[in-house]
């Protein structure tokens, strides 16, 4: 069985990917190199997104800034030593040069050493503090291989143990938070009847404090894509993005689970923190995950 078609076994992709097609030719003229076809399956795939909250997956289509295949924004400056010690490795489009594929939420940088055919294209990892590392497998069994906990990697994170792996795609979503009043019943009671009120749900984590008075679950709705965390903050709140096009339906689930939660909602803010007079109010949003 190919890396891809274990991925997908173990991770299921978005049914409607983000910036997944496009022209490969004119996308490897421009590069002046072919590019691996796992790695163009992996696209096609997935799309543009992030394997559980992690590991960023770069497409060469769409038209965001934050997207795209490069060695990295900006060009080395100063003298040519600094610049070697800097960068021990040529970066594309120089003969076997670094090329990005993707990225991490610490800026690491997941890249190509561009030796030998683009099949054969070894992983090396490009930490934020300047270090490297090299894997001898292409972008998809790399991605496999970590989700799996199989990479051994002195500068990445290991995959956080206990939740299945997920993927979300980057498209546009909405934001809220709800601040809600503390109520009769323990936390884990009305966590369980948010999860039930959202059902069927998966789990993208869970964080507690040393003390246990402090910390937050993480989990998203299956099928609707919607994220949430609830967290145990005092007062408690209860943060979801979603889809724009799902608002009417995430307010209508979410308020009906915070009554059965026996809580009321005292203040609904947006991404960045400013209240907002009501759930379906204006705010230009459009961010993505």
């Amino acid at each position: 069985m190919t890396e891809n078609a274990e991925l997908t076994q173990l991770m299921t992709p978005p049914q409607a990917p983000v910036d997944a097609h496009g022209d490969w030719p004119a996308v490897e003229a421009a590069l002046g190199t072919p590019l691996p076809e796992d790695y163009k399956h992996l696209v096609e795939t997935y799309g543009w997104g992030e394997f559980c909250d992690y590991l960023n997956l770069r497409t060469p289509f769409g038209t965001s800034r934050h997207n795209g295949l490069a060695w990295q924004s900006g060009t080395p400056s100063g003298t040519a030593e600094r610049d070697r010690e800097r960068y021990p490795y040529p970066l594309h489009p120089a003969p076997g040069g670094l090329l990005i594929w993707g990225t991490t939420i610490d800026a690491d940088r997941l890249c190509w050493l561009t030796t030998g055919t683009a099949e054969n294209w070894p992983v090396v990892v490009w930490s934020s503090e300047g270090r490297y590392e090299t894997h001898p497998m292409g972008a998809a069994g790399f991605v496999e291989a970590w989700t799996r906990g199989r990479v051994d990697s002195r500068l990445l994170a290991d995959m956080e143990p206990g939740p299945a792996p997920w993927f979300n795609a980057f498209r546009p979503r909405d934001h809220r938070c709800l601040r809600l009043t503390e109520g009769p019943l323990a936390h884990d009671r009305r966590l369980a009847i948010l999860r039930d009120a959202l059902t069927p749900t998966a789990d993208r984590g869970t964080w507690r404090s040393a003390q246990g008075d402090s910390g937050q679950d993480h989990f998203a709705t299956v099928g609707t894509d919607w994220l949430l965390t609830y967290d145990m903050s005092h007062p408690h709140q209860i943060r979801i993005s979603f889809p724009p096009e799902d608002g009417p339906a995430a307010r209508r689930r979410l308020f009906a689970a915070v009554r059965r939660m026996r809580c009321e909602v005292t203040r609904i803010s947006a991404s960045d923190g400013v209240p907002l007079p009501a759930w379906d109010t204006v705010v230009g949003e459009d961010t993505r995950t």
